[in-house]
């Protein structure tokens, strides 16, 4: 393959409709006839549910159909589970799962708030929102749980009375031997971490429509869905119908992070409602709903000891671990386990134990969220290894030097499988040079060496870093197909959807350098079930690597027919065509130049003869990714704390990153930009806030505090490039990268800032509030000292 746009910050080719508002959102769709829909949640966290009476909102003008779990009893099916134990990982670690049927309905029982109790579908969504009061629900509370490590307990309530406790799953896993390696460590430290609840605020919330054609028995739907093949197989086994006959189309979708990659109740209500009423229906979820009842993310507890030599040196890790699911285990073990695959990171770590126990609680189900469980716990080690190294007096960057696994050493294994059940080896990869790039960039000597000065004048500086190795791009494909049309020009379509990856240019990049055509020759369809019959979709950051190659295959087989009849053609060789900026040539024959349009035409065939060649330039790949690529990363922060009101700046924030071969740089730094952005709000700002009874106290953006332009600082990155064996290439996810190492490497930077102090940062957000109540902690406690 050529390398003209593959590697070049080509200008994203989508960007123009986008800025100019010619932007296509499921809310911009309108259909004749169509009528819209509210939900009425439940208010409560734990409740039965007496009855429902819905008559006096039936009869409200305006409104179309009021629905409950009976109106569709025929058609309640359990929504989607992920994350099964595949048989290989079974094999080598002794999971428990459990699960319970969540259905798009309560019927008995609301089990967190917001969830689904009935549907109004009315004229407007005015109406359909005035006709929610109207309805009556008769509910009995129960007792809620709200603290997962409680939740935990053998004397806790339990949630789904079948299972008999209140843990979704768990597991164990042991490397090497820690006891003992811990036992003999000349040093060993314990510390309880806290990651918050939070979630993903796209700025397009979710939204459905939905046409049922009763003529043709087929049902239509636009979704922002980040997979829509697998939302086409869910309501394919709803509607009892052939996945032909559902169609879904993901159209500009603003925004995903993973939130939007759920299996949700009301992708199958707003369909149901609208072949019972045939008539079109939409819903557009309102910021208060995704607070609600969009997929929350993050939560864990982890009890960590680390232990090391004098030098430095780790000798042992262990971590127990709890994780909040919400209600349902919808995913089952993709975050728990996640996060045990991804604990060591880039440390050469012998002696690992780790238990895990995922509890459902009374809130909305966790799903993935950009990182997915990775966030989480490289807050917990790598805030251990900065507690060790200030136990051990050595700077947190010598620390890391002395237990990176060096470049020399991959492909490295780590004797535990990986999710998907394939061994866990690092493909690639140089996690000193990584260290030392984000290092040398943030200039860090000279920041020590400044610091004691700035602390005499009563500015409080610190400077922080975490690291992270990321398994991305999980397979085990993603389709592609590449067709040229009569005009020369190329069709690509994939079952990866696009969120505002810039895939229209990345993709477009990876067809044109493999067909040999101009950039704009290229246009690139996604996000719709009809384009390609089998698809899987856009998250855990495999868009690039596993449809990437797919394409790739796909226009390496199309140039090789265009090739060949070109070659018939001309009356060549293929060996002597010549295919570049969509024409054909005789290679060293500066007058024989062709259009590509001229050859498909002269392959079809005519009255006076056959084709030249069987006009079927066009493919299809479905390219095979057994398991993942490892991605690397160190991000160092520095910040300055105002000890008087727990004001954190983020002075500087550096990203060295190794992604493999890239397709276009300036889009893999708005990737990492985007995703440092996030992280930061899980640092600083973001948090779910629940009481005793479970209900939200932080549901509007009023209490629930995001990030602004005003509290990133320019996120500078370092790029490093190491190409991965495992794809031709050589490319590694990067979507979720740049959300991962934030909450360690602000609250590393925090508590570096506020050493004169000796606190020490545990929990996420380290907000203003918090920092303000453990210096004032430590001021009682020096008080008591010295009375």
């Amino acid at each position: 393959m050529g390398a003209k746009y593959f590697g070049a910050s080509v200008p994203r080719k989508e960007d123009e409709r986008f800025l100019v508002g010619d932007a296509r959102y499921v809310d911009d769709i309108t259909l004749a006839g169509m009528h819209h829909a509210a939900f009425l949640r439940s208010p409560h966290g734990h409740a039965r549910v007496r009855a429902v009476d819905v008559s006096a909102a039936a009869s409200l003008p305006g409104v179309r159909g009021v629905f409950t779990y009976d109106s569709f009893a025929r058609w309640m099916k359990p929504l989607a589970l992920f994350g099964a134990v595949p048989p290989r990982l079974a094999e080598r670690v002794a999971i428990t799962v459990k699960n319970v049927p969540q259905y798009p309905m309560a019927r008995d029982t609301v089990r967190y708030v917001g969830e689904i109790v009935a549907m109004v579908v009315a004229d407007n969504r005015h109406l359909a929102e005035n006709a929610l009061d109207a309805i009556e629900v008769d509910y009995e509370p129960l007792p809620p749980l709200v603290d997962m490590v409680d939740a935990a307990e053998p004397s806790a309530p339990v949630l789904h009375p079948e299972w008999g406790d209140n843990v979704a799953v768990a597991f164990k896993n042991t490397l090497g031997d820690p006891d003992r390696a811990l036992a003999g460590a000349d040093v060993t430290v314990r510390e309880r971490f806290h990651v918050q609840r939070y979630v993903g605020m796209p700025i397009e919330m979710r939204g459905v429509v939905a046409e049922y054609d009763r003529r043709a028995g087929a049902l239509t739907t636009w979704n922002n869905t980040q997979v829509p093949h697998f939302l086409q197989q869910g309501l394919a086994n709803t509607f009892e119908l052939p996945t032909h006959k559902v169609r879904v189309v993901a159209p500009d979708v603003g925004g995903g992070f993973g939130t939007k990659a759920n299996g949700y109740a009301e992708d199958v209500l707003v369909p149901l409602a609208a072949r019972e009423l045939g008539r079109p229906v939409k819903w557009t979820e309102d910021r208060r709903e995704h607070f609600m009842a969009a997929a929350h993310a993050r939560h864990q507890t982890h009890d960590v000891e680390i232990g090391a030599t004098r030098d430095g040196t780790i000798v042992g890790i262990k971590d127990r671990i709890w994780v909040d699911l919400g209600a349902y285990n919808s995913w089952g073990i993709v975050l728990p386990y996640n996060s045990v695959a991804h604990l060591l990171g880039p440390y050469r770590v012998t002696n690992l134990f780790v238990d895990v126990t995922a509890v459902v609680t009374n809130k909305m189900p966790n799903a993935p969220y950009r990182g997915a469980g990775r966030p989480e716990v490289v807050f917990a080690i790598e805030r251990a290894v900065d507690c060790l190294a200030h136990e051990l007096g050595i700077d947190p960057a010598d620390v890391r030097r002395r237990n990176f696994i060096r470049a020399d050493e991959l492909p490295y294994e780590i004797d535990m499988p990986y999710r998907d059940g394939n061994p866990l080896v690092y493909d690639s990869g140089d996690f000193p040079a990584t260290l030392e790039a984000a290092l040398a960039q943030v200039d860090y000597d000279a920041f020590r060496a400044e610091q004691p000065r700035l602390r005499a004048r009563g500015i409080y500086r610190g400077i922080g870093m975490a690291a992270y190795v990321e398994g991305t791009a999980v397979g085990p494909y993603e389709s592609a197909s590449v067709r040229v049309d009569l005009s020369g020009r190329v069709v690509v379509a994939t079952g990866a959807a696009s969120q505002g990856q810039g895939h229209e240019t990345t993709f477009a990049q990876v067809a044109a350098d493999a067909l040999g055509v101009p950039l704009d020759w290229v246009t690139v369809v996604g996000g719709d079930t009809d384009a390609v019959p089998f698809g899987v979709g856009t998250y855990a950051s495999r868009s690039a690597v596993t449809a990437g190659n797919s394409l790739h295959d796909a226009a390496t087989e199309v140039r090789g027919k265009l090739v060949d009849a070109a070659a018939k053609l001309l009356e060549v060789a293929p060996d002597d065509v010549v295919l570049e900026e969509g024409q054909i040539s005789i290679r060293g024959v500066a007058d024989s130049a062709l259009p590509l349009g001229k050859l498909v035409q002269a392959s079809l065939p005519t009255f006076a003869a056959p084709g030249v060649a069987p006009p079927r330039f066009e493919a299809e790949a479905f390219h095979h990714v057994p398991t993942v690529t490892y991605t690397n990363a160190v991000h160092v922060a520095a910040v300055e704390v105002d000890p008087g009101t727990g004001l954190t700046k983020i002075l500087r924030y550096v990203v060295a990153h190794d992604c493999g071969n890239v397709i276009n740089p300036r889009i893999v730094d708005g990737q990492i930009h985007g995703g440092v952005a996030q992280g930061i709000g899980g640092a600083l700002f973001e948090d779910l806030v629940f009481d005793d009874q479970a209900q939200l106290l932080t549901g509007s953006f009023l209490d629930y505090l995001v990030p602004t332009s005003m509290e990133i600082p320019t996120i500078e990155n370092v790029h490093l490039h190491t190409p991965s064996p495992r794809n031709p290439l050589g490319m590694k996810g990067v979507g979720e990268g740049g959300a991962i190492s934030p909450p360690a490497a602000v609250a590393n930077a925090i508590e570096d800032a506020l050493a004169p102090w000796g606190v020490r940062i545990t929990a996420t957000p380290v907000s203003p509030a918090r920092i303000v109540g453990l210096l004032a902690a430590r001021e009682r406690e020096r008080a008591r000292v010295h009375a």
